[in-house]
């Protein structure tokens, strides 16, 4: 089970010998004087969260003076899980995921840091192709992962054609196994996204009848951290975002090579991964103190998204959202200056 990331320890003597050993087994202790602050960060198969694995891959983060640790998690709603459990301070959420998290834990409710990127059609119903239109839905089953995502896209799905969420039985079931479900008849459409939806398309087994661009702005993957930890490691956040960006620079720098390593990454092909890259947008870090700011575009997406959760009661009534913070941005942004990018 992964440990909570703690800040940074500088120490010598025979205390640093003892830590040595330590950070052996316990992945968030940093290293003894000189050494550099270390971060334990969980992933899932996602073409946003791609990038963070191959900062930690190519040596970026450590070159940006950070000693990252990506750990892969099967899907999404399991970091939800891990982050309601107490098991990181950083992590990779979902708008929907947060919000729900806020209502859930008012004490593990996180702060946004940097927005991950924007879905736009990469979160997709997919429906069987003989189903002609979304009203005929009216009554089926629909897919989706065990998570709060599914309930909120099918449901502003079936309100675009006038139905409601009540018109259809959900059916959750894990990611991976609803292009099975799908193509056996189990289930009459899903609730999806890349690379699981991938597999769904080039079978030719559904067809998209609604996704995120219907959404504009109010899917987004952001990386969070719990309030302590920011305060606490100010510096260790912004070389993660840091090498985030280098990390993005070099997959546009060197397509051919970087391509192939997001592609595994995912654990999809070359064609799924530019599939994904065209559903999502991704913004510098430049542009990211004006979304992060009172009234930006990340807080109107929170607000909305909480919105439609209070509608379906998946959140209460009064609950919190998330603080917004610029502070590792501009301390990003700053290093970035200061700090030439590896080739």
């Amino acid at each position: 089970m992964p440990v909570p990331n703690r800040p940074p320890r500088t120490v010598g003597g025979r205390r640093c010998r003892a830590l040595l050993w330590a950070a052996l087994l316990i992945p968030w202790l940093g290293g003894c004087r000189g050494g550099l602050p270390q971060l334990t960060l969980p992933v899932s198969p996602w073409a946003g969260f791609a990038y963070l694995q191959l900062a930690e891959r190519e040596g970026l983060a450590r070159a940006a003076g950070l000693k990252l640790r990506t750990v892969v998690s099967k899907d999404p709603q399991e970091i939800a899980r891990a982050w309601l459990r107490g098991e990181y301070s950083v992590a990779p959420l979902t708008t929907v995921e947060v919000v729900t998290i806020c209502s859930l834990r008012p004490d593990r409710c996180p702060v946004v840091l940097l927005v991950l990127d924007e879905s736009r059609g990469a979160d997709q119903l997919i429906v069987q192709r003989s189903i002609s239109d979304l009203r005929d839905l009216k009554g089926r089953r629909v897919g989706l992962a065990r998570s709060s995502l599914g309930p909120f896209l099918t449901s502003r799905a079936l309100e675009s054609v006038g139905l409601d969420i009540a018109d259809v039985r959900l059916v959750p079931m894990p990611a991976g196994e609803l292009a099975s479900a799908l193509n056996h008849g189990r289930i009459e459409a899903a609730a999806t996204y890349p690379p699981f939806s991938n597999l769904m398309l080039q079978l030719g087994i559904g067809r998209v009848a609604f996704d995120s661009r219907a959404l504009p702005g109010q899917i987004l993957d952001l990386l969070v951290a719990e309030p302590r930890f920011v305060e606490q490691n100010p510096e260790t956040l912004a070389r993660l975002l840091l090498a985030w960006q280098w990390s993005h620079a070099a997959a546009r720098r060197d397509p051919e090579a970087m391509g192939p390593r997001l592609a595994a990454l995912q654990k999809t092909s070359l064609i799924g991964l530019r599939r994904s890259e065209e559903q999502l947008a991704y913004f510098p870090l430049e542009s990211q103190r004006q979304m992060l700011a009172p009234g930006g575009s990340v807080a109107v997406a929170l607000a909305a998204v909480q919105e439609v959760q209070q509608d379906l009661g998946m959140v209460r009534e009064g609950a919190p959202l998330p603080a917004l913070s610029d502070r590792a941005v501009g301390r990003a942004l700053q290093l970035a200056a200061s700090m030439s990018a590896p080739k």
